[in-house]
C-alpha cells in the first residue's frame, strides 16, 4: 500500500481536498465508454450543455475506510449503486450499470489510498458519483450524451468533539411534492432547498423538518437526512413516505437495531402531533451516521426531547456505535455489506 500524504488527519473540516485521480467514462451512440482514470479535475463542456440548461444531474455520495485491520474497504456500494440507477430512469438519463459503478468505486479508491485516512482518525475518504446530460439543447428534452465521474476527497469527522444534539425548526417550505423527486437523489432537490437551509441558520436552527407536501401533517426527512425516533418502551421508528430518499444509513441502522440490539423496529408514517410522545430523535445519513436532535421549534412551540441537549440518547448512541463499529471493523458485519478494496 502507498504511504500517506502528510496531511492533519484530525483536523480536516468536511470540504472538498482535491486528491491525484477521478474516474470519468462517456455515454454516447446509445452506450457507455469502458471508463478512465484521469488527473484532471476540471470539466470543459458547451455553454448550452443540458445540464447547465436543465438541471439534469444526479449523484450519490458514500465513504472508504481502513479499519482496524488496515484493510480499505467501502460500505455497501451496490445500494449506491441500485440507487443512481432509480435516479437515472427517474430523470430519463442512461443508467451506469452496477458493475461499472462498483468497479469505477474500486478504481478512484485504489489510485486514491493515500488520502484513504488511517484507522482511529475519525476522518474518511468520502466519494462522490455524479452524471450529467453534456451535450447542447436548447429544447426542453433530454440530453443525448452524458458523463459519468466518480471523484474522493478525504473528509474530517462530523462531529468534532463530540455529537452534541441539534436543534431543528419545521419548515414552512415543501421539499418534494407527491408524484415528484423526492425519492431520488436528484440535483435539483438539493437546489431547491438551499434558500430554506440558509433561512433556517439565518434564524438560529441547525436544519428543517420537511413536512409532506399534500397535508403538512406527516414528518418526511431534513432533505439531507432521514428521522429516526425511539419511543418510550425503546421501539425505533422511521418515516415510511413515497417521497423520502431512501436512505441507505437508514435501512442499515434499522437492520442493526433488530438483528444486533435485539429492538423492535417499525417503518410507518409518523404525524407531526405524535413527535412530542418520542424519547430521542436523530437524523441518519452517510455524512454523520447520526445527528442527535435535542429539539424541534414548530412555530415557536418548543419539542424537547428528554435526552437532552448535551449528548446522544442511549438507544440512538447504541446504533450509532454498532453501525460505526461494523463500518470500521471492530464488529462482524452482515454479509455483503463491506466491500474490500486493497
Amino acid at each position: 500500500m502507498m504511504d500517506k500524504k502528510n496531511i492533519d488527519w484530525s483536523n480536516i473540516g468536511f470540504g472538498y481536498m482535491q486528491t491525484d485521480k477521478r474516474y470519468v467514462a462517456n455515454y454516447k451512440d446509445g452506450t457507455w465508454s469502458e471508463g478512465v482514470l484521469t488527473e484532471d479535475a476540471n470539466i470543459t463542456m458547451n455553454e448550452c450543455a443540458c445540464v447547465l440548461q436543465y438541471a439534469q444531474t444526479c449523484f450519490e455520495g458514500l465513504k472508504a475506510y481502513t479499519t482496524e485491520k488496515g484493510d480499505i474497504v467501502t460500505f455497501r456500494p451496490d445500494l449506491n449503486a441500485e440507487r443512481m440507477i432509480d435516479t437515472a430512469k427517474r430523470l430519463e438519463m442512461p443508467p451506469i450499470s452496477k458493475e461499472q459503478f462498483l468497479d469505477a468505486v474500486k478504481q478512484v479508491v485504489e489510485a486514491n489510498a493515500a488520502y484513504v485516512p488511517p484507522y482511529g482518525s475519525g476522518a474518511t475518504l468520502y466519494l462522490r458519483p455524479y452524471m450529467f446530460g453534456s451535450n447542447s439543447v436548447i429544447g426542453v428534452k433530454p440530453a443525448d450524451e452524458y458523463q459519468f465521474r466518480l471523484f474522493c476527497t478525504p473528509v474530517g469527522p462530523y462531529f468534532k468533539g463530540g455529537a452534541k444534539p441539534i436543534t431543528i425548526r419545521v419548515c414552512d417550505f415543501d421539499r418534494a411534492a407527491p408524484h415528484g423527486t423526492g425519492h431520488v437523489k436528484a440535483g435539483l432537490n438539493y437546489a431547491m432547498s438551499l434558500h430554506a437551509i440558509v433561512d433556517a441558520h439565518n434564524q438560529g436552527y441547525d436544519e428543517n423538518m420537511y413536512l409532506d407536501a399534500a397535508t403538512r401533517t406527516k414528518v418526511e426527512e431534513t432533505g439531507g437526512a432521514n428521522f429516526l425516533f425511539v419511543t418510550k418502551d425503546g421501539k425505533v421508528v422511521t418515516p415510511k413516505s413515497d417521497t423520502i430518499l431512501p436512505s441507505i444509513t437508514r435501512r442499515s441502522l434499522m437492520y442493526v437495531a433488530k438483528e444486533y440490539l435485539g429492538l423492535e423496529v417499525e417503518e410507518r408514517e409518523v404525524l407531526l402531533s405524535e413527535v412530542s410522545e418520542f424519547t430521542e430523535c436523530g437524523l441518519c445519513g452517510t455524512a454523520a451516521v447520526i445527528s442527535p436532535v435535542g429539539k424541534i421549534v414548530d412555530h415557536g412551540k418548543e419539542i424537547c426531547f428528554p435526552s437532552g441537549m448535551d449528548e446522544m440518547g442511549p438507544v440512538i448512541k447504541k446504533l450509532y456505535d454498532t453501525l460505526t463499529g461494523i463500518q470500521m471493523g471492530r464488529i462482524e458485519a452482515p454479509e455483503g455489506w463491506i466491500y474490500k478494496i486493497c
